[in-house]
């Protein structure tokens, strides 16, 4: 089979997005500033909708649950809306389609999630095995916010990595994502995945916590710690790439070696809309780096650049623009 396009499922969340003027202590007030219009948010949908947006040309497909409401609805208007296709993407009665609360901090623009896992929770192995399209690349995500895919497994350790395994065997090259959670699931939930994995894109919190390496200080991202991280995944399996993402840059290492760090573009306070969806917006970027066999420094100044955008805009997906918008701003500011 000739293998074209990019095929993401996991996570599929509508945001209520607001804006509020500082961060309040428990028990105290803050003012909410703005009411967004209510977004779409969850990895698959923001990478997938970012890359839409990025008129690749690209193949896209989706797949999840959603509940028969009004939420599942929008969601896959919004992905018929961006010519995805859907066709795995099930509905589900009696079941709530998932959402979140995403408060952002006018003066930062730092946000805070409240979730709510609806239909998401029962996203399980049986909902893979029929996912069966000539995409290229499998992105799957967020691991330790599925509940089903994130249990433990006998023989491979957590559903998540059967999946991953009936994926690999599928043809597909995989590629996972995980999500920032305070707690010590890290290695017991996202290990186990990792021998079936080509690519993991997280951020330094998420592969500080796996490699049980502390990433940032008071001042910043240690960078010395970066290829140390990258290689305990490589270690659990990792067989292509591993790629960091920070609000400084991007770091990208090799299966052999060869490793990268790029400086993030510069963004002033002021125009910093809000963070909702930057790492994904990064994701987007790098995986369709990725997919095109771009080397180190353009996928990650593409995966810089595409983050950049998405921070001037206050859902996940607005900022994005189209491909070649992008080159010329990686061209003039590189």
């Amino acid at each position: 089979m000739q293998r074209n396009g990019i095929i993401s499922a996991g996570n599929w969340v509508i945001d209520h997005i607001k804006m509020i003027d500082t961060w309040p202590e428990r028990g105290n007030l803050a003012n909410i500033t703005v009411v967004a219009q209510k977004a779409l948010g969850g990895c698959p949908h923001n990478v997938l909708v970012d890359l839409a947006r990025m008129r690749t040309g690209l193949p896209l497909w989706a797949g999840g649950i959603v509940g028969a409401d009004a939420d599942g609805k929008y969601i896959l208007d919004e992905l018929d809306k961006h010519h995805i296709d859907r066709s795995y993407m099930s509905v589900r009665n009696n079941l709530t389609t998932s959402f979140t609360d995403v408060v952002s901090e006018s003066r930062t623009g730092v946000r805070t999630f409240f979730h709510y896992r609806g239909a998401n929770a029962c996203l399980d192995y049986t909902d893979f095995t029929g996912m069966d399209t000539s995409a290229r690349i499998f992105h799957l995500g967020y691991l330790l916010l599925l509940d089903r895919l994130d249990l433990p497994d006998e023989q491979y350790g957590t559903v998540a990595a059967r999946v991953l395994h009936l994926l690999k065997a599928k043809g597909y090259a995989t590629s996972i994502d995980v999500v920032s959670e305070q707690g010590d699931r890290f290695r017991s939930v996202v290990t186990p995945s990792l021998k079936y994995v080509d690519y993991i894109i997280c951020n330094e919190i998420e592969a500080g916590a796996c490699a049980g390496i502390e990433l940032r200080h008071q001042n910043g991202i240690r960078k010395e710690t970066l290829p140390e991280a990258a290689g305990y995944f490589f270690q659990q399996g990792v067989s292509q790439m591993v790629v960091i993402h920070f609000p400084e840059g991007g770091f990208a290492m090799r299966k052999d070696g060869r490793q990268l760090f790029v400086p993030a573009f510069t963004v002033s306070q002021p125009e910093i809309k809000s963070t909702v969806g930057a790492g994904d917006a990064f994701c987007a970027g790098a995986l369709y780096a990725i997919h095109e066999k771009l080397p180190l420094e353009d996928l990650l100044r593409l995966a810089n650049a595409n983050a950049r955008f998405n921070l001037l805009s206050e859902n996940s997906t607005d900022g994005a623009v189209p491909l070649p918008e992008l080159q010329k701003f990686i061209d003039k500011n590189s």
